[in-house]
């Protein structure tokens, strides 16, 4: 039977059948026992307009609930401009695949060189790759890259207070690796200094992974801390949510050789777990280490300006035991709509989207702790998530937000990791504390 998107005619079938010595295509599969074949019809619909489509898809949607979102620890509830789609779907943006021709990708490039310009001067570092998969496997990236830059060491230190589902990832990447995880201790919710300083000592250590703010949305003071790492040949790496760096003091002004996180904070939708992006960025001199592509700027044989693929330490360009990572081969779509969410916010929109995520967190905070029955479980700065235990039974309080259409926060160890975005408002914290 002639399938209408199958390009492939009954002559084209039997010319590849005779090519591999068979007569038909039960004689290619006739080495596949009978009784796990299935020779039934497939449960498929029948053929449907765009109109039914699109309305069997609404319907579909409408089976989600809908709930305003107090939670985080990595993924975020922000405002997303309704230009970028639109910009998005421009001709000269979307690509079908990675942009090796350059004379006919100049709009790939140009927008992956502003991603990676505003990603440097968003961290505060010298350069950042054209993006990676998701903050997790960045953060492994980074790993393998400290490991890389390092001389015969195979070990790296991990603080305590990173997400655990980064950690699951970077566990999962070191198994495969040969790379030993070291995990720090917490101490009242923080990274010791002199614990970094004790463990890096005995040596072996490719690097000191910490995250800011932490899991606990604590904003840490690293002072000392690259200073630590580069005296024993250690890499510094931060993992850091990226809308954050708006206002936090940057992984470049700690000292950091290594700045990765993900990118979904910049107004991607939280999309119930993806696409999201991850960033990556270093020092000049670990260029050579980092994975993935960098694009830069030119003239062209007339003088005009020119988008190239400067970098490619990908497995396709080089010797495979030679190469980097590969896992950003993506079309980039979402380092585009990240590119363009900061172009349309400008600094000045960045840093009060997150100076309001601050404020709103905070009021929810104090209004909390009001009630008496809720407590900080470390009395710590935070930015715009915190840690707060509560005196009842907090499955049942969980469920009592739910049951109000609020997803309060992530149920996590003892109580609740609440976050807060420039989303929420006033009367929306004031519901959810009314429920307590």
């Amino acid at each position: 039977m002639d399938y209408k998107y199958f390009p492939h005619t009954q002559e084209d079938l039997q010319a590849m059948l005779e090519r591999v010595g068979v007569k038909s295509l039960d004689d290619l599969y006739a080495q596949i026992p009978d009784d796990i074949r299935f020779r039934g019809d497939y449960e498929l619909p029948l053929s449907q307009s765009e109109m039914e489509i699109r309305e069997a898809y609404d319907m579909l949607g409408k089976e989600n609930r809908q709930l305003t979102c107090f939670a985080g620890m990595g993924v975020y509830d922000h405002y997303t401009p309704s230009v970028i789609p639109s910009l998005l779907s421009r001709s000269e943006f979307l690509t079908s695949y990675t942009p090796y021709q350059a004379e006919i990708s100049q709009g790939t490039l140009h927008y992956i060189f502003e991603y990676q310009s505003m990603m440097a001067e968003l961290t505060g570092m010298d350069i950042s790759n054209a993006s990676m998969y998701d903050g997790a496997t960045a953060a492994a990236e980074a790993m393998m890259m400290a490991v890389a830059a390092g001389k015969k060491v195979n070990k790296l230190l991990v603080a305590g207070n990173s997400n655990p589902l980064t950690f699951k990832v970077l566990e999962t990447y070191a198994l495969h690796h040969g790379i030993e995880l070291e995990v720090l201790s917490i101490r009242n919710g923080v990274t010791s200094l002199d614990e970094v300083k004790a463990k890096l000592a005995e040596g072996g250590y490719a690097g000191l992974l910490v995250q800011q703010p932490n899991v606990y949305g604590i904003v840490e003071d690293f002072t000392g801390f690259a200073e630590a790492c580069h005296d024993q040949k250690a890499l510094f790496i931060i993992d850091s949510v990226a809308a954050d760096l708006a206002v936090l003091k940057t992984p470049g002004e700690w000292g950091a050789d290594i700045a990765v996180g993900d990118g979904q904070s910049l107004g991607i939708p939280m999309a119930y777990g993806g696409p999201y992006v991850g960033y990556m960025c270093c020092t000049e001199k670990l260029i050579r280490k980092m994975p993935g592509r960098i694009v830069g700027m030119t003239k062209d044989s007339r003088g005009q300006r020119a988008f190239v693929l400067t970098l490619q330490a990908r497995e396709q360009h080089i010797r495979r035991q030679k190469a980097t990572s590969n896992i950003c081969s993506n079309q980039s779509l979402m380092a585009l709509w990240v590119t363009v969410y900061m172009s349309v916010m400008g600094r000045q929109g960045l840093r009060e989207a997150a100076e309001r995520s601050y404020a709103g967190a905070h009021y929810l905070c104090d209004e909390l702790l009001k009630t008496g029955h809720f407590t900080l479980f470390y009395d710590k700065p935070f930015f715009n998530e915190f840690y707060a235990v509560y005196d009842g039974d907090p499955d049942a309080l969980y469920k009592r937000f739910i049951d109000a259409g609020i997803l309060g926060g992530v149920r996590f160890e003892k109580g609740f990791l609440f976050a807060v975005t420039e989303k929420r408002t006033k009367e929306e914290i004031d519901k959810l504390v009314s429920l307590i």
